[in-house]
């Protein structure tokens, strides 16, 4: 109407005049205009009715297939991971993923292949070509990663050293007298516990007898502590030290391994010792290693932090863990500790409380220690050392290992050496990395959706709380809060892409392109320095638990924190243009799984502010652990082939099994609320699954993988997540929501009678 009022004023005097002689013959024709105009009129509105209905309809109905690129990708991928053929009431693993079974081989250089692993190549590829690229976009820290990733595939200047770099950083740590002519009066002289292991873990972080770090004060999250616990082993577990069955062709390995690697030294050193000495010396290693592995406390011994936890000053440590050698030199705590912590100008008195995570282990030790001479304890403890460094070295010194990688973990080839380096640099140098992969391949607008997902998993987790029996309204309302309170963060830390405080970050390194062996002791210096400082220092909880070039998600119990870093924000997890019913069943359930760790058997220990704290009713922890059970029992009585038919440990898996079924409860649920309110998606072309059956085949599909039989072995033993087929398995069986979707007769494989539920 404004229009037509602009053009009336905008008339001459003529015209007006005109348009006033005109209104006669106007009024005379309206009266036989009147009829149609309002049959017209009526028509019109009709139409106009009808358009904006159709409008609106198709606003919340969208079409019923998605055509899209992202949905065309997804299809197929859906498509040829599956197999289609198989009852997916009688083996949902198969069924999701038989088909990428059929079309995949475990590359030479893999102990598995899993979509994770197909994931983590292509971002290595990212890495290698942003590492690669001309340009240090204005960073010193930049130029720093772009050096190390050179010297690390910086082959020719690798060779040509040899083991020189190694041997010349022996003599840093009183000499290896397997191949040292007269150790025992040169180096040995000068000899003692203290100061070999404090240099150690000073100088490289290595921690070899005694494990001493800097860590979180578990009662009190906001400040660090000294910790004291048992240290890690050459071989994955303290079974394979049985050097029987399953783990008699590793035992031999490692001994080659040894007995290879110290004569190579010897003859490079041009050392007089016989093969034969350095055969029995070397012996003598392991079997002091099977003494220390058989002290260690068992993995599923060590599930409750509350146990673990033993707060004490170092008086009491000094009085009740006394250690000497054949009872003659006795181990002076306080040396060995405050050579530690003068690394960083620190020192500590009898009154520093400290926390002992292995009491048990410590008592052990003493007695091993006894057995042995100064001599045949430091061989050990800078074989500890030298194990560690092969890879970094010549070929000659890396084919050392290479029976001992077959018996571990199958494979009979390494690595492409650039992979390698592009892994290593990320590892130690995250947020120079990270920088670099966030602007050559993350989605920024990921983020905001993601934070989505989050608060919808979160709603519908706190909604399921109130829904348990077994739990009582007062925990009720304290795991409402946690829940509430747990941060999370994704992608990336905003600070990689300011320039100053990334070069501030990595200020202390000073690559050199041809000294590979001496950049890695300095990574390993300036981590060690680091966690050394933070003794004083109060607990920043705004600090990232990982990099952002990574293909998984975390959480920690003692910030009450989730990551989600920028490499695990891509199909099948994730994409902005893919059905929220693969996004849901992807990242979704990832959210869900990391919410529910706060609340796992281990998570569960820790408040809102992630403080050790009982904060459950006895009735509660009760059903909770009757619970627990179940899911203990139901994992443990999935046995795998391809470990000689070994049985999961349901203990050391408790805490992902528990996560892996809340998240998918979550996530299930937090789709079905989408649904309802924004509609849901497009169908995916070629497929026929509807909306719920495609969420669990996302997930599913998210897990296929497999594993050579020599990792199998291993990692029954020492990962805590269950294999991926179980995980697949056991969390479905449990759910009778999948059963209902896919439409599975009661007591079928998938949907058996019993069902374990947690969360």
């Amino acid at each position: 109407m404004l229009e037509a009022q602009i053009d009336v004023m905008g008339k001459s005097e003529s015209q007006m005049d005109m348009i006033e002689g005109n209104q006669e013959k106007s009024k005379r024709s309206l009266k036989s205009w009147s009829a149609l105009e309002i049959g017209l009129t009526t028509i019109v509105v009709l139409l106009f009715i009808v358009v904006i209905s159709l409008i609106a309809l198709y606003a919340t109905r969208k079409d019923e297939t998605c055509t899209t690129p992202a949905c065309v990708s997804a299809a197929a991928r859906i498509i040829e991971n599956a197999d289609q053929t198989v009852d997916p009431c009688q083996n949902f693993y198969k069924y999701a993923c038989g088909g990428w079974l059929k079309r995949h081989i475990i590359p030479e250089t893999n102990s598995r292949y899993s979509t994770f692993d197909i994931l983590r190549d292509e971002l290595e590829v990212i890495l290698k070509d942003v590492l690669e690229k001309p340009g240090d976009e204005g960073s010193v820290a930049i130029r720093k990663a772009k050096t190390l990733f050179k010297s690390c595939t910086n082959q020719t200047a690798i060779e040509k050293k040899g083991g020189k770099p190694l041997i010349a950083m022996l003599k840093e740590l009183y000499e290896w007298p397997v191949v040292t002519d007269d150790w025992d009066n040169t180096y040995g002289k000068n000899w003692s516990l203290e100061a070999v292991l404090s240099t150690m873990n000073a100088r490289y972080g290595k921690h070899v007898l005694i494990d001493f770090y800097v860590g979180t004060d578990d009662k009190n999250s906001n400040v660090h502590i000294i910790h004291i616990d048992q240290p890690g082993l050459g071989m994955p577990s303290r079974d394979y030290y049985e050097c029987t069955g399953a783990y008699k062709e590793a035992c031999e390995a490692y001994s080659e391994f040894m007995e290879k690697t110290a004569n190579l030294i010897r003859k490079d050193k041009g050392m007089n010792k016989t093969e034969l000495e350095v055969k029995k010396e070397m012996a003598m290693v392991l079997q002091m290693e099977k003494e220390i592995a058989n002290a260690t406390t068992k993995p599923e011994d060590r599930n409750d932090p509350n146990e673990l936890y033993n707060k004490m000053p170092l008086s009491k440590v000094i009085n009740d863990f006394p250690l000497s050698i054949n009872n003659t030199l006795t181990f002076q705590w306080m040396d060995f500790i405050n050579q530690i912590l003068s690394r960083v100008s620190l020192t500590a008195t009898k009154t520093e409380q400290v926390v002992v995570y292995a009491p048990g282990y410590l008592r052990k030790l003493a007695d091993i220690l006894k057995k042995y001479s100064d001599r045949q304890i430091q061989n050990y403890i800078v074989w500890m050392q030298v194990m560690d460094l092969m890879g970094s070295l010549s070929s000659a010194y890396r084919d050392t290992r290479t029976a001992f990688r077959k018996a571990l973990y199958g494979t009979t080839t390494e690595n492409a050496v650039w992979r390698k380096c592009a892994n290593y640099v990320n590892s130690n140098m995250d947020k120079a990395v990270g920088r670099l992969y966030v602007e050559d391949a993350f989605a920024g607008e990921s983020k905001q959706m993601v934070e989505e997902l989050i608060e919808q998993i979160r709603v519908i987790f706190i909604q399921n709380l109130h829904d348990l029996s077994w739990m009582d309204q007062e925990t009720k309302t304290k795991a409402e809060a946690k829940a509430k309170a747990i941060k999370q963060r994704i992608g990336y830390p905003p600070n990689i892409k300011d320039n100053a405080k990334l070069d501030e970050e990595y200020k202390e390194l000073h690559f050199i392109v041809d000294e590979y062996f001496m950049n890695i002791l300095q990574n390993m210096q300036l981590g060690q320095k680091k966690n050394l400082k933070k003794l004083r220092e109060k607990v920043d909880k705004e600090v990232w638990i990982s990099g952002a070039a990574v293909v998984n998600a975390f959480y920690s119990a003692s910030t009450n924190q989730i990551v989600f870093p920028a490499g695990i924000l891509q199909p099948p997890f994730f994409g902005k243009g893919q059905p929220a019913a693969l996004n849901f069943g992807g990242i979704g359930m990832v959210i869900g799984h990391e919410i529910t760790h706060g609340f796992d058997d281990n998570g569960r220990n820790f408040d809102k502010n992630g403080n050790l704290l009982d904060w459950w009713s006895p009735q509660s922890a009760s059903n909770f652990k009757r619970l627990s059970t179940c899911m203990v029992y139901k994992y443990g009585n999935f046995s795998w082939d391809l470990a000689g038919g070994q049985h999961l440990s349901g203990i050391n898996t408790l805490g992902e099994n528990i996560a892996d079924n809340g998240g998918i409860r979550q996530a299930y649920k937090a789709y079905q609320s989408y649904v309802k309110k924004s509609g849901a998606d497009g169908l995916l072309p070629g497929i026929k699954l509807n909306h719920e059956q495609l969420f669990f085949m996302n997930f599913a599909q998210v897990w296929c993988g497999m594993y050579r039989p020599e990792y199998a072995v291993n990692s029954i033993k020492t990962d805590v997540h269950s294999p991926g087929q179980f995980r697949i398995l056991g969390s479905l069986q449990n759910y009778e929501e999948f059963s209902n979707a896919f439409h599975c007769s009661k007591n079928t494989y998938m949907n058996p009678k019993d069902k374990c539920r947690v969360w």
